[in-house]
């Protein structure tokens, strides 16, 4: 057996936990090795965050041209040049991902290695590099930052036939005639109206009672109420029982409203959640502990059963967020080079769910809050009563936002609107800066803005 090569820290991944922890390590003298399996910046930039939104954006172009006789504006048919839609997001793929790399591969201290990690003990890897050879890393200090890929369901027949992913559909050549979806949460929604805006027939299927099942139903309604006017079939409750191939189309066989339906697609999505990736990396050889789903079980502190070891990301379950994973870096920054104590415990988890409207979340929901059993008021304002979104000719959704009736906290917002995720981002800074309502009721913001809308928001509560 070769000597493993000994490291301070050996860091499996390099995603938006991964990649700054590798240089900050490193800057603090810590000699680290970076294992990545595929491409530098993990799943957000390659086949997450970066490259949906940028193809996100060219839909919202598509969108407004379409609607430009609204504003009195004349542009003539409108084509779609699907290539040229693929060839910008694969631009400013590389772009996020060669810089990335490169700023691991200037810094002083860092190992950059590409291959397959599996642990072979509690602090060594075995690593497949890509031409084939092996290496053998160890290290006092491990970090898991490894992620997900697509789960797939148990549905018969489904290997039987062609289907996409969250990555493979973004490289397709061109618009699908008829997008057939698995999946009402966040990925099938925001391919699902991508889709329909570059001219796409849409169907999705949702096994649950509602699309976004961590949502209250009122929101749910809504999207779904907003779906359908763009065009996007929905079926919800819906029971796929058997897909098959046929004469060059995808047959999706289920059970909705008591009968048994065929839907004939093009293309399918499966687009039904994640898997975590640590079943490729022989945890049972450290003696790392997972969950029922493989998911890793870590603390407060971000730290495994075993000693030194960390998971960071998706791998370990919970909020599926990029700005989840950097904040993870961040603890572990924080007690391990700062000399703090850090924790997860309280994080607010603010996201946004891409559709359009956006979706801003932030806080716990209604129905969450309602389980609990604490004693509440309700914020409700349709975007139809928001003066700038009159303006510009954007009044779908609404802004909601739970108060603690006996603290004046805020608890919750849920923000369907243009420009939601932007407007959430002022709700959390009150949250965080345990603001009571009362202070954004009575603030002065510029007219005419979104953030206007707060005034009304919680003026209109206590007239309830």
């Amino acid at each position: 057996m070769t000597t493993p090569q000994k490291y301070r820290a050996i860091i499996i991944g390099s995603g938006q936990a991964g990649t700054p922890l590798s240089t900050a390590l490193a800057q603090a003298g810590w000699k680290t090795a970076l294992i990545e399996r595929e491409h530098v910046g993990g799943t957000c930039i390659n086949e997450g965050c970066t490259p949906t939104k940028t193809m996100v954006a060219s839909g919202r172009v598509a969108y407004l041209a379409a609607r430009a006789t609204d504003y009195g504006v004349r542009t003539g048919n409108i084509s779609i040049d699907f290539g040229r839609v693929r060839q910008r997001k694969r631009d400013v793929v590389n772009s996020f991902r060669n810089g990335s790399q490169s700023r691991i591969e200037k810094t002083p201290n860092v190992d950059l290695v590409f291959g397959e990690a599996r642990f072979t003990g509690p602090h060594t890897v075995e690593v497949r590099q890509k031409d084939g050879t092996t290496r053998s890393l160890t290290a006092d200090t491990m970090f898991i930052n490894a992620g997900t890929r697509a789960a797939l369901p148990e549905i018969e027949g489904l290997r039987d036939v062609p289907f996409l992913n969250n990555a493979s559909i973004m490289e397709l050549d061109s618009v699908p005639e008829h997008l057939v979806i698995l999946g009402g949460g966040y990925i099938g929604l925001e391919f699902g109206q991508l889709f329909r805006r570059f001219g796409a027939r849409v169907t999705i299927i949702q096994s649950g009672q509602q699309l976004l099942v961590r949502e209250d139903r009122d929101i749910a309604e809504e999207v779904t109420k907003i779906l359908r006017q763009d065009g996007v079939e929905v079926l919800i409750n819906a029971e796929t029982r058997r897909i098959r191939g046929s004469n060059g189309s995808i047959q999706v066989e289920l059970q909705h409203q008591g009968s048994t339906r065929s839907i004939s697609g093009s293309h399918l999505l499966i687009a039904i959640g994640r898997r975590p990736n640590s079943d490729t990396l022989n945890l049972s050889a450290a003696g790392i502990q997972t969950d029922k789903k493989g998911f890793i079980n870590v603390n407060e502190r971000l730290e495994t059963n075993v000693a030194g070891v960390y998971a960071l990301g998706d791998i370990k379950g919970g909020p599926a967020f990029t700005h989840i994973s950097y904040d993870d870096f961040r603890i572990i920054r924080a007690n391990l080079l700062e000399n703090k104590s850090a924790t997860t415990r309280e994080r607010l988890v603010p996201y946004v769910v891409f559709i359009d409207p956006q979706l801003g979340r932030v806080g716990i929901t209604e129905t969450e809050a309602r389980a609990q059993q604490r004693n509440l008021r309700v914020a409700k304002l349709p975007m139809s009563s928001v003066a700038r979104a009159i303006e510009v000719d954007e009044t779908r959704g609404f802004i909601k936002a739970i108060v603690d009736a006996g603290t004046n906290q805020i608890l919750g917002v849920s923000l369907l609107g243009i420009e939601g995720g932007e407007l959430m981002a002022v709700f959390q800074m009150a949250m965080m800066g345990k603001l009571p309502y009362t202070a954004l009721r009575d603030g002065i913001f510029a007219h005419p803005t979104l953030a206007e809308a707060l005034n009304n928001l919680f003026t209109a509560m206590e007239k309830q």
